[in-house]
């Protein structure tokens, strides 16, 4: 299944559920952070399947939002993309990313 196709089966499960209807894209941002932090401690913990079902979760959340703002992840993913593929600079040794000028 492609990631379009997968993004619409997320959509149409989350619309079967009544997520779509009694949601808005404040519970929804609140749920992917919820789910950001029990993919922290699945990081933590080094729990693979975890970490593979809270990256799942938190995208899911992702698409609910985007959906909501008649917008795809795709989308999304493609104007970050293009905002950084000239960047240049370096992640120094504290994780602190340093641009170029």
């Amino acid at each position: 299944m492609t990631f379009e196709e997968l993004e619409q089966s997320v959509i149409a499960w989350s619309d079967a559920r009544g997520i779509i209807a009694h949601s808005d894209t404040k519970t929804q941002f609140v749920k992917a952070v919820s789910e950001m932090g029990e993919l922290a401690d699945a990081i933590n913990k080094i729990q693979i399947d975890k970490i593979s079902d809270g990256i799942g979760d938190v995208l899911v959340c992702l698409i609910n939002v985007a959906h909501m703002l008649n917008m795809n992840l795709t989308d999304c993913l493609a104007y970050a993309y293009d905002e950084i593929k000239d960047r240049k600079g370096y992640l120094n040794s504290s994780g602190v990313f340093i641009k170029e000028q």
